[in-house]
């Protein structure tokens, strides 16, 4: 049968010492983020790079396993791994859903339809035949079902948009909290339910001004703790959201949302001051070549190429491949040929961006 209606905890069962604690430390390490954000002179880079951090990392939970020279030298144009289209059909899904929020304010059902859509690659919208149920994938042994009738399934959606607008004064972050596990509960579609449930934290975020780009990855939380994961969103089901697992499951959650920001802040910190060496380097070694525009480049793709200089700053293709080799004759790219593309790494840009850590080191 699974679930018939929203599950919502009172704001009163959320008021204790566990919840409040982690939520102030969240608050406070994503209020810094979202400062260091808007202060970045070129906030498309972090969107470009980091998009592609959340995309994998995401993806991973689903096993889709792709490398991360796969996902940066991807190319539309020519042959790729499923998994490595997997991921920019996640980057895409998750620019479709920004774009609207950012628009509309609104996180609308058409606008979760569209993301899934992007996600999985076709329309085939809400769950309208039964027969999906949720296995433990050790041993195969059914852990829940979730609503199997598509006009409960399309209430149930319609209720948690309702919820996700409701001006009932829950905190913003709870509101995620509770948001994805009832989403995730639903589990309105045949495929991708995971990944569009990921994208829809981003998107709450987003529309409440904590974030105003979707860049706390929480994936990678996720990921690296995808026993606890699974395990607190089955029991928050199994008592029917008791007050203690509701307790449980958000603190968990905004401890992800600490941990992310924290890591984020290191990364955008160090990103500026790699970039800003940089353009020293650039302006001091090769002062006629240098631009603001190909210095965006360099940080935008840490896998550059030819298409991507002559776009970004307007030039010839011979002009654009002409100063790629003086940058790599200079140290600042590597060449590299990738089928038939050569492609131009921006070294400590990529180790910084795949060294990424949610410790404090």
């Amino acid at each position: 049968m699974g679930m018939t209606e929203l599950d919502i905890p009172s704001p009163a069962s959320l008021d204790v010492k566990v919840v409040w604690q982690a939520l102030a430390e969240a608050h406070r390490h994503l209020a810094e983020l979202k400062g260091l954000c808007e202060a970045l002179p070129n906030r498309a880079i972090l969107l470009d790079t980091l998009s592609i951090q959340e995309a994998k990392d995401s993806s991973e939970i689903e096993n889709i396993i792709t490398t991360h020279d796969e996902l940066y030298a991807y190319d539309k144009s020519g042959p790729s791994s499923p998994a490595a289209k997997e991921v920019q059909n996640y980057i895409a899904a998750l620019r479709v859903g920004s774009e609207e929020v950012a628009q509309s304010g609104l996180i609308r059902l058409n606008t979760i339809l569209r993301v899934q859509e992007q996600v999985e690659q076709n329309n085939a919208g809400f769950r309208k035949l039964p027969g999906t149920v949720l296995k433990n994938q050790m041993s195969g042994e059914v852990v829940y079902e979730p609503p199997q009738d598509p006009t409960v399934i399309e209430k149930l959606m319609t209720d948690l948009v309702a919820f996700i607008h409701d001006d009932d004064g829950l905190d913003p972050l709870l509101r995620m909290a509770v948001a994805h596990h009832q989403f995730e509960s639903i589990h309105p579609f045949y495929d991708g339910n995971g990944r569009t449930g990921r994208i829809l934290n981003l998107l709450v975020l987003q529309r409440e001004g904590l974030l105003d780009l979707p860049v706390l990855y929480l994936s990678r939380y996720i990921t690296s703790t995808k026993p606890d994961y699974y395990r607190l969103l089955q029991t928050t089901r199994e008592t029917h959201g008791g007050p203690r697992s509701w307790q449980d499951w958000c603190a968990y959650l905004l401890r992800g949302v600490a941990l992310t920001a924290r890591s984020e802040i290191r990364l955008i910190k160090q990103l500026r001051e790699l970039m800003q060496a940089t353009k020293q380097r650039l302006r001091g070694e090769l002062p006629k070549l240098y631009s603001q525009e190909l210095l965006n480049n360099l940080f935008r793709h840490p896998y550059t190429k030819i298409e991507f200089v002559e776009r970004d700053l307007g030039v010839s293709r011979i002009t654009a491949a002409k100063h790629l080799d003086v940058l790599v004759q200079h140290d600042f790219v590597e060449k590299q040929k990738i089928g038939r593309t050569n492609f131009y790494i921006n070294r400590p840009l990529f180790k910084l961006l795949t060294s990424i850590s949610l410790n404090d080191e």
